[in-house]
């Protein structure tokens, strides 16, 4: 229930009818996990928790550099060589004394992915590498939770929620990871600070609604965005019968530790 300092944080929220008192239990009661507390992952604990999300695990094993803030608004100057988790602890704690952060501070791997995700109703990529994003895509699948995806790079970006009540999964549009080199020499392409605050808007626009239940979700929709242009296009994508984590006679069916996609 709902008491009145409740009501009184979340009255924007009361008054839409798509929400309520209803809508915004389901928050409270709802838990989120974000892979990566960096450009992504700042906006989307931010503003999840601005929101009341319950429980918010946070998955990052770094630390914060002075040129992370450039789009990192979770962190501060003062935080720069402090864990990362434990710089977005503190802020959520300041921001809505109603969330539990949970800082994890490691890396989603193939011997932990399973029991990471499993006490959450929905998963976030807010990470910055592809072994991370196939690892935790397949391991939604296997579990049939929703994976909201984002990704930027320069003046882009994209978002997507996969694995949602028989949607396509990440494979299904990018069945395997490019080639490592070519990711090793692109590495560190630069990016426009507001782009990651972009996407991680759309991402927890996303999280908050797959929650309620409200709204048309991105499943089956690849959505773009250009900065330079100022422009948003959209995609369709759909279940691929031949995935293989999520099609009709699938390869994986399981977390292999050796898994190529994996390392």
């Amino acid at each position: 229930m709902l008491d009145d300092n409740r009501r009184k944080r979340y009255s924007r929220h009361l008054i839409l009818p798509q929400v309520g008192e209803a809508g915004q239990e389901k928050l409270l009661a709802a838990s989120v996990l974000v892979v990566g507390a960096g450009g992504l992952g700042s906006p989307v604990i931010y503003y999840l928790a601005a929101a009341g999300v319950g429980r918010i695990g946070v998955v990052d094993s770094d630390v914060v550099d002075v040129s992370n803030l450039q789009r990192q608004i979770l962190h501060g100057t003062g935080d720069v060589g402090r864990l990362k988790v434990e710089s977005a602890r503190a802020r959520i704690a300041e921001l809505n004394p109603d969330v539990e952060m949970v800082p994890i501070a490691g890396r989603a791997e193939p011997d932990n992915v399973m029991g990471l995700i499993e006490g959450y109703d929905v998963v976030v990529d807010a990470c910055d590498n592809f072994p991370t994003r196939y690892l935790v895509n397949d391991a939604c699948v296997l579990q049939k939770k929703p994976f909201v995806y984002g990704s930027v790079y320069q003046f882009e970006g994209q978002a997507s929620v996969f694995s949602k009540e028989g949607g396509p999964c990440y494979r299904c549009m990018f069945p395997d990871p490019p080639d490592s080199d070519l990711v090793a020499d692109e590495s560190d392409p630069g990016i426009l600070g507001v782009v990651p605050g972009v996407i991680g808007n759309v991402q927890a626009a996303e999280t908050i609604k797959l929650i309620v239940g409200t709204g048309e979700s991105l499943s089956g929709r690849f959505l773009l965005f250009d900065a330079l242009k100022m422009r948003f296009n959209e995609l369709s994508i759909k279940r691929d019968p031949d995935c293989r984590v999520c099609g009709d006679s699938p390869g994986i069916t399981e977390i292999d530790p050796g898994e190529v996609s994996y390392n």
